[in-house]
């Protein structure tokens, strides 16, 4: 299996990362979610995530005012306990579609919600693991995760500055395998809820790998964070016809999982090194102007305008050297056509 993590924190790596987050997105059927596994395969995808939780584990089954749901996307679930119910996947699922995975070497990792679901995952040989957003003040989960010594990754959706920084100086105890997702937490997140410039601040503060995990409806964003020193991007993917999955109304087509993936990678492309200069191609020069011979110069004869042009291609002496060498001789004979060299010229004149 292709070890998808060590091309993550290897600093030399210029490769974009794109995880294919199934969160809910199986329509409450096993089949469902199989399908999407069977396209996640045929995509090729670099990592696939998923969510281990049950409702249990998240919530109570409770009609209170917290409790109930307000995002308009999720309100007919009523309250947290029936949402989560009807979105978790179910553990032996999970192991199913993981044996998949392994059998066609796509590699795979998870967000774990509690310590039965990091046991649970231990058990599948989990490499890896994701801390929601809503998990990053749950010390004790960290810790319980970072001992297992495996990378992991965090997401910053809801977390303040000293939340973030209590996770990794926990993360830290056991080691530095870490990356951090800057994340907007909402169902789906608009342009100006992301302050992408953060993934700069992140960077620089934390030094660690950075990324984005993506809730926006487009793929916009995705592609700035890139800018932003962005190396892995965290999307949530569907069926492509699904209209019915917990997460379908912000979850983009599987069948765009390479679109958007290649689309990274051009994006880096475009990106480039820090040059103030132009190294100037062969190709380039033939449109470039430069000195040549227009009428042929015998040896120890003077250059005159007569007997030189600023012509293209750019393979002779610059032209900014044009007024400077008229009346200077030629050291041999120069023919008709051939580049102007400085090599050529008497400078004593």
């Amino acid at each position: 299996m292709k070890n998808v993590f060590k091309k993550i924190f290897d600093k030399k790596n210029k490769e974009k990362i794109l995880i294919c987050e199934i969160s809910s997105n199986h329509s409450n059927t096993y089949i469902t979610a199989k399908k999407l596994i069977i396209e996640a395969i045929k995509q090729k995808v670099d990592l696939v995530k998923f969510q281990v939780y049950t409702p249990n584990t998240l919530t109570l089954n409770c009609n209170s005012r917290e409790f109930l749901i307000k995002n308009k996307n999720w309100k007919k679930h009523k309250n947290l306990y029936k949402l989560f119910k009807k979105s978790h996947t179910p553990w032996d699922w999970i192991k199913k579609l993981v044996k998949i995975l392994d059998k066609h070497n796509i590699s795979w990792f998870a967000s774990a919600f509690d310590q039965s679901s990091v046991d649970f995952l231990e058990s599948l040989k989990c490499k890896a693991y994701k801390i929601a957003s809503a998990e990053i003040t749950d010390v004790n989960l960290i810790n319980y995760i970072a001992k297992k010594n495996k990378p992991i990754i965090l997401s910053t959706g809801m977390s303040e500055e000293k939340d973030l920084n209590l996770a990794i100086k926990t993360i830290k105890k056991y080691h530095s395998k870490f990356a951090i997702l800057k994340c907007t937490s909402k169902y789906p997140a608009s342009y100006k809820d992301l302050n992408l410039s953060s993934i700069i601040k992140i960077k620089k503060k934390y030094r660690c790998v950075v990324g984005f995990s993506d809730h926006t409806l487009d793929n916009l964003a995705a592609y700035i964070s890139v800018v932003y020193g962005s190396t892995i991007v965290e999307k949530h993917f569907k069926l492509d016809k699904d209209k019915i999955s917990t997460d379908s109304h912000f979850s983009s087509p599987i069948s765009s999982y390479q679109k958007i993936k290649k689309s990274l990678n051009d994006v880096n492309l475009c990106i480039g090194k820090e040059n103030f200069g132009f190294k100037i191609s062969t190709e380039q020069k033939n449109s470039r102007r430069s000195i040549y011979v227009s009428k042929n110069i015998k040896k120890n004869y003077k250059i005159t305008i007569n007997n030189i042009k600023s012509v293209r291609p750019g393979f002779g002496l610059h032209p900014k050297f044009f007024n400077e060498i008229l009346g200077k001789t030629v050291k041999k004979n120069l023919y008709y056509g051939s580049p102007l060299k400085i090599k050529d010229i008497n400078l004593d004149d």
